[in-house]
């Protein structure tokens, strides 16, 4: 089964391929829909009761697909192809960028902050770095990028 290197390429890459300026663009682009309709969610949760927990991450869920869609058909257009691979990787990387937004909200809890919205702001940021980098160089890399190296199906 072929394993995927991809904390060895992102640790030698140069910052300016890291962060693509197109690419950058179109992903904060569509980041500014995400976060539009994830923190009105979260917002709206909040305002129902539902608590800092539920309520981030019904956000955050509501903006899964529309990121997908929308990332994948044209801020990251040139990758080689859409399939359970990709779904997957894009699933884990969701998964890792929301579990570093969601301590930092468990953290302002276990201080006493509860129901603060800059708190959630301060998480969308951290997380949109990480789901940047993680899209970019794991998710939808470039169709002559999958060609060259192994890859997660």
């Amino acid at each position: 089964m072929p394993v995927f290197r991809w904390g060895r390429s992102i640790l030698f890459t140069p910052l300016s391929r890291l962060f693509d300026l197109g690419r950058l663009l179109r992903f904060a682009a569509v980041g500014l829909l995400n976060t539009a309709l994830g923190y009105t969610v979260i917002l709206a949760g909040l305002s129902l009761g539902h608590g800092d927990v539920l309520s981030n991450a019904i956000g955050y869920a509501a903006g899964l697909v529309l990121g997908f869609v929308l990332n994948s058909r044209w801020t990251f257009s040139d990758a080689k192809r859409l399939d359970a691979g990709t779904v997957l990787r894009y699933l884990l990387g969701f998964a890792v960028s929301y579990g570093a937004n969601l301590l930092i909200v468990l953290t302002a809890l276990s201080w006493g902050v509860t129901a603060n919205p800059l708190v959630h702001l301060v998480g969308i940021v951290v997380y949109s770095v990480l789901f940047y980098l993680a899209s970019a160089h794991f998710v939808f890399r470039p169709a002559e990028t999958m060609d060259r190296t192994e890859h997660l199906n």
